[in-house]
């Protein structure tokens, strides 16, 4: 993994995090189907980044960071559902849903430039 790639290192470290909070859910609370929707769509962002950086094209890479995109956007509610549901606190949850946004905003961000790119060539 290089690291200058924000995005990448983000994206892993989230995963972690994901890994981290579905075995916390399923030892100590043996909630087993919303913590696994979260472990699921979590570890899918950075392993669709991973594919977009290997993306063959331009439009490859858009196609694969746009499913990264909507599989944060989809932690995103499981997170906040976890929450509301009282599975996780309030401040276990600000975290996690905060870093989840600042993912949603750098893949935006890179979808807008690749858009651009595509656009202009």
């Amino acid at each position: 993994m290089k690291k200058d790639n924000i995005v990448q290192k983000k994206s892993y470290e989230f995963a972690l995090l994901c890994i981290r909070l579905f075995q916390k859910l399923t030892k100590e609370q043996h909630e087993y189907i919303l913590s696994k929707q979260v472990l699921r769509s979590g570890t899918s962002i950075g392993a669709n980044i991973e594919e977009a950086i290997g993306g063959q094209s331009a439009k490859d890479f858009l196609s694969k960071l746009s499913i990264s995109y909507k599989e944060a956007r989809e932690t995103h509610y499981w997170l906040r559902l976890l929450r509301d549901s009282h599975y996780i606190s309030n401040d276990e949850s600000k975290s996690l849903i905060e870093k989840c946004e600042e993912l949603l905003r750098i893949i935006g961000s890179i979808q807008k430039t690749t858009k651009l790119k595509i656009r202009n060539s």
